[in-house]
């Protein structure tokens, strides 16, 4: 049988019209359920429609494609020949879901209905046909409360008020004196089909219609529409996934996981998310419908018998207790586990990546509704994609490829001092790792609103719903008390690399009073609490961390991106103690060291005031011979802890007026330092001041005012190069002269600080290599950099100021302002936070050419905020750069980042000779 409809493609009963490699037009979700169909594995039948339609839907007011209804419609009679049901029929109706799909997994952030084609008849059908009313009158009640809540729109009034629907629930619940939904009977279900649609005809005006097919496309608009709802737009945002993409709808015939005690319904990877340890890992539901699982309403069993026991041996619950009360799959139904690990096992051998499957048994058959690479934590990400190259699954260049460089970030989260006391109040289930700790609020808005001021949140829920997304986002951590592994918490917090700690039974939450309760504990609302979401702990007040331990593997991969990649990657590191830190972490020499930074210590900041206050050379000079000996013995430390790599110095760049005392006292005690009078120095202060100090009297116009400055500097440097070349230490001194745009400038800083050098290598009898360079961050310099690389012996892009200054933005000013561009598409990215490549790119490109053009040997490099970017690293690769420089917890990002764009870079060029 040919193609229905352009749009529309079947999967199942044997035919696949999609691939996996159709995810662009599909959706994740489309294009997988037609791999497995294709893969002859069981999946129920359905078709998906296209993002395409998605886009036309948009632009279009809402209306579809032409033959679209034609096609759905012929699509729906080809489910129901396989299956040998009616939709909408009274006697042996087929009930479809409804559900969205993007190319990108985007959990929870879209609309799903289930149970669709359910009415007052065919009810009445489903439980003769299956013989178990209660099944079918809880089928009806879920499909009720979702088209209500999906499609009509129905919310809480207040929007901190808990779901309506659920509070009927938990009445009912309450009323009959029963803990879990399955407890209910179908009397008591009937009921709350009833009260739902009441609730439903007061709050929205009208009632669930009893057409299946205008539910049928009444619920594919609400999925179409749900691509653009609040949640779905901010988690776009957060992971810079385009809105123009769309997501597609997939229509599947329903299976059955809450017909009884021989169905369930669960959530499993082939891997674990959290650590990556290899195995089936994940949750299941007897008697159940998917969302229970998700939601965390009731708790979840483990598939493996070695996870039950793992998981009750944090519970705190016996080994005999556990058997009895929550068996695992492998025990309740073990052929349908040792197909669920065949199967597990072919489709990760096949898609060649960690999958996340869910799946229902209905009457202790299994049906596959959904395969896609799952989201994992940093750890289990980098473990996985070291174990599958070692398992030769995959090669050392998709393992590269598989980690995004920011998740290598999470690596470096402190863990909890394990000296520390703690008072740990509850335990949950390691959702996802790192030690955290924060003030409670109870709600994503008030969550929001404490990190705006500038603290810390822990976001505690009962459960976490996609409309908690903005919420967890600016939080440090979640706690929830529902959920499993598989809960929306913990698998939005393992992609957010949040710390999370789930399904903490002992938990009792009060949103009203502000409260959360454990075993006796109470914390109030702005209160602190510490999560351990490697350990699964919570933990009263602040517990103080400790540096993390990288593991091997952690090692290992990034020892494959060093062997790859062509960008050298240094440190921005100021210390002894930071050039440390970068060296472990695999700095390759120091980028920049920022001077001025060292004049702030308290002890020293006085001779600095002095020497800004002096009113000639000679004053300045007695200031500055107090600064030396304290810059020479920094410059020491830097330089000794960096032995064999080169070290960047920039030389003095920030305005004077930043160092200068602002309170009369601090002027007074300084004038009677100095010997002169506050109002002296208050004239002094005046005099200084600039109506844009950025622009202003800074850098390497300091050297060219104040030569002395400079050449202190200059002689702190080579002294400290010579005095380690005595205790056999190899310095390797680069100078950098900050802010040059003239090359008269450089010349003539450049031949102060050598004849500094000779005369510390005539006064010590000792030679050092050092270099003098400069900082390209004026736009002008780029411009006359053939200019300046016949001086300079290497360059180094300030990219902060040389976007502040080609944008004309204030760097310090733009947070007024930036969202704004941002949220209107009048700036794809935060220029200050990733490297405007057509701008700012291109006048590094015109500087890097001309510069190399007159001196073939010029070193080139970036020392700004930008070098820790992944995005702006693989423009630097292809500008041809020699090393980024970043904050020293940013280097392993760079390396990897800087690795990927040599594999991109040469996959290109392959592609290109093959065609």
């Amino acid at each position: 049988m040919g193609r229905i409809h352009p749009e529309i493609f079947f999967f199942g009963a044997g035919v696949a019209e999609g691939r996996a490699e159709m995810r662009n037009l599909l959706g994740g979700k489309g294009a997988n359920l037609a791999e497995m169909a294709r893969l002859k594995l069981p999946v129920p039948p359905g078709f998906t429609i296209s993002t395409r339609v998605c886009n036309y839907f948009y632009d279009h007011g809402h209306k579809y494609p032409k033959g679209l209804t034609e096609g759905v419609a012929k699509s729906v009679t080809r489910v129901e020949k396989a299956l040998g049901r009616k939709f909408g029929d009274t006697k042996n109706p087929l009930l479809v879901s409804v559900r969205s799909g993007a190319r990108v997994s985007m959990p929870g952030m879209m609309d799903t209905v289930l149970n669709l084609g359910l009415t007052d008849e065919s009810v009445q059908g489903l439980a003769e046909i299956s013989g178990n009313p209660r099944f079918a009158w809880d089928s009806y009640r879920r499909f009720c409360q979702m088209f209500g809540d999906v499609v009509l729109k129905l919310k809480p009034e207040n929007k901190n008020d808990p779901d309506p629907f659920e509070e009927i629930i938990d009445h009912k619940k309450a009323t009959r004196g029963v803990k879990n939904d399955t407890d209910l009977n179908v009397d008591d279900l009937q009921e709350l089909v009833s009260e739902f649609r009441a609730l439903i005809r007061s709050r929205v005006g009208r009632d669930i219609p009893q057409d299946p097919r205008e539910q049928l496309w009444m619920a594919i608009g609400a999925v179409f529409d749900s691509w653009h709802n609040d949640r779905a737009i901010t988690y776009r945002k957060i992971n810079n996934i385009p809105g123009d993409w769309g997501t597609a709808v997939t229509v599947q015939s329903m299976v059955f996981g809450n017909l009884g005690d021989d169905c369930a319904t669960g959530v499993a990877f082939t891997r674990d998310p959290g650590t990556g340890e290899k195995g089936i890992y994940g949750e299941y539901l007897p008697n159940a419908q998917g969302e229970d699982v998700v939601a965390g309403i009731r708790t979840g069993r483990q598939i493996s018998v070695k996870a039950g026991r793992e998981w009750a041996k944090r519970a705190g619950i016996d080994e005999a207790e556990r058997a009895a009360q929550y068996p695992t799959l492998e025990e309740s139904f073990p052929d349908v586990y040792k197909q669920l690990l065949q199967i597990s096992a072919r489709l990760e051998k096949h898609f060649r990546d960690t999958q996340d499957m869910e799946f229902t048994i209905e009457r202790n058959r299994l049906f596959m509704l959904q395969t896609r690479n799952g989201k994992r934590t940093a750890q289990a990400a980098v473990r996985i994609a070291v174990d599958m190259a070692d398992e030769k699954l995959i090669d050392r260049k998709m393992a590269l490829k598989r980690v995004e460089p920011e998740q290598l970030e999470q690596f470096l989260h402190p863990r909890l001092d394990p000296s520390s006391k703690k008072h740990v109040i509850a335990r949950g289930l390691p959702a996802s790792p790192g030690a955290v700790n924060g003030e409670v609020v109870f709600s994503a808005d008030e969550a929001v609103a404490v990190a705006e001021a500038g603290r810390k949140v822990i976001l505690v829920r009962l459960e976490t719903s996609p409309e908690d997304i903005h919420g967890m986002q600016v939080a440090e951590g979640i706690l929830t008390a529902r959920g499993g592994m598989t809960s929306h918490a913990a698998v939005v917090a393992r992609g957010m690399g949040k710390s999370c700690v789930a399904g903490v039974s002992a938990l009792e939450i009060d949103y009203g009073a502000g409260t959360l309760s454990a075993n006796g504990a109470v914390i109030r609302r702005g209160e602190y609490i510490t999560l351990d979401g490697s350990a699964g702990e919570v933990i009263e007040g602040r517990v103080p961390t400790v540096e993390p331990e990288m593991p091997s593997y952690f090692k290992k991969f990034l020892s494959w991106a060093d062997a790859v990649r062509k960008l050298g990657v240094r440190a921005n590191a100021d210390t002894p103690e930071d050039a440390k830190i970068a060296r472990d972490f695999g700095a390759e020499g120091i980028g920049l060291t920022r001077t001025e930074h060292m004049f702030f210590d308290p002890e020293r900041i006085s001779a600095v005031r002095e020497m800004i206050m002096a009113e000639n050379a000679q004053q300045r000079g007695r200031a500055l011979a107090k600064i030396l000996p304290m810059q020479r013995e920094d410059f020491v430390g830097i330089l000794k802890a960096m032995q064999g790599l080169p070290v960047t110095i920039r030389l003095l760049d920030p305005p004077l007026h930043e160092f200068l005392p602002h309170a009369d006292n601090e002027l007074r005690d300084l004038a009677a330092k100095i010997g002169t009078t506050l109002e002296h120095l208050k004239q002094v202060r005046a005099s200084l001041f600039e109506v844009n100090p950025m622009l202003g009297h800074r850098g390497s116009r300091l050297g060219i005012s104040f030569p002395e400055i400079y050449q202190a500097q200059a002689r702190a440097i080579i002294e400290a190069a010579c005095e380690l070349r005595k205790q056999r230490v190899k310095a390797m001194p680069e100078i950098m002269l900050p802010l040059i745009g003239e090359r008269r400038e450089f010349d003539i800083l450049a031949a102060q600080i050598r004849e500094v050098a000779d005369a510390v290598f005539k006064e010590r009898g000792i030679k050092v290599a050092y270099t003098i360079g400069t900082m390209i961050e004026v736009p002008r310099a780029c411009v006359v950099a053939d200019q300046i690389g016949e001086v300079a012996e290497f360059f180094s892009f300030g990219t902060n100021d040389l976007t502040q200054m080609t944008y004309g933005i204030s760097r310090d000013d733009s947070g007024k302002f930036l969202p704004d561009y941002i949220r209107t598409g009048v700036y794809k990215k935060d220029p200050f936070a990733e490297l405007d490549p057509v701008g700012v790119g291109e006048l590094m490109r015109i500087g890097i050419e001309r510069g190399r053009k007159a001196n073939k040997k010029l070193k080139i490099g970036i020392c700004g905020e930008h070098g820790g970017d992944p995005a702006s690293v693989k423009l630097c690769h292809r500008l041809g750069l020699d090393y980024v420089s970043c904050s020293p917890y940013r280097i392993p990002v760079a390396r990897l980042a800087a690795a990927q764009a040599a594999i991109e870079a040469s996959q290109k060029k392959v592609a290109f000779k093959d065609v």
